[in-house]
């Protein structure tokens, strides 16, 4: 039972923080931001993780509240904790239709984590 818990929780972190990586202009690049962005985990958590999870179909369009976090989480301070780990638990193409959807388009060419975002816009 532990252990289930444990991944349930390690699953939901993940997501917080590749959805918090849906901001434009951001790049693995920048400087590491030295901000807390432990509050932006938690509102993507319980906003925003039925949209980002594998498989990566059907992308189903997110809430209106979850919108709203993706429009004001700290994007560089939840990009720079993307992990090659976090990126086989989230579906990043999945991130990347909610940023776009949200109208918070990563910025093509970028990365987030190692995981290089593509040009164009919504599908």
């Amino acid at each position: 039972m532990a252990t289930k818990l444990f991944l349930a929780c390690m699953v939901l972190l993940c997501f917080a923080i590749a959805v918090g990586a849906a901001r434009p202009a951001t790049t693995t690049d920048d400087a590491p931001p030295t901000e807390n962005c432990d509050q932006d985990v938690s509102d993507l958590i319980s906003t925003c993780q039925d949209y980002v999870k594998f498989p990566a179909n059907p992308k189903i369009p997110p809430s209106t509240a979850c919108c709203t976090v993706v429009q004001r989480v700290n994007i560089p301070c939840l990009c720079s904790k993307v992990t090659p780990t976090i990126e086989q638990v989230i579906c990043m193409d999945k991130v990347v239709y909610v940023a776009s959807y949200c109208k918070r388009p990563l910025k093509p060419g970028s990365n987030c984590g190692s995981y290089p975002v593509p040009g164009g816009s919504l599908p």
